[in-house]
């Protein structure tokens, strides 16, 4: 003798599953968000530059200076060693020398020339 009991109740389960199907959520009795109005006005967040690359230059005076230039063109991160502390430099506009502090990146590719306090301008490359 078979048992149909397992098979009616799959069908029974399917049967109530497909009742109110209501793609949208309901929200019975909750609290209106007080900062609707102001995220709806809320002016367009700008997110902050990715790397777009990073460079080990080596100087004139044999020392070795690390730069990561950004995506935005107008930012550029200069360390004096390998794990040091980033110093942020800027630039006015794009293609424009990168400045902060006594510190100066002129260029962006292989060669440049950079400027740290203490120091004068020198020449590095790749």
């Amino acid at each position: 003798m078979k048992s149909y009991i397992p098979l009616f109740a799959v069908a029974a389960v399917a049967l109530l599953s497909a009742c109110n199907k209501n793609d949208e959520p309901e929200v019975v009795g909750g609290p209106a968000d007080p900062m609707a109005a102001e995220l709806a006005n809320a002016a367009p967040v700008e997110l902050p530059p990715s790397v777009k690359s990073n460079k080990q230059y080596r100087c004139k005076d044999n020392s070795l200076l690390f730069v990561d230039f950004m995506s935005d063109d107008k930012t550029a991160l200069l360390r004096t060693e390998k794990g040091g502390t980033a110093t942020s430099l800027k630039a006015a506009e794009a293609g424009q020398p990168f400045t902060a502090e006594g510190y100066e990146v002129k260029g962006s590719g292989d060669a440049v020339t950079i400027t740290v306090p203490g120091k004068s301008a020198q020449a590095c490359h790749i």
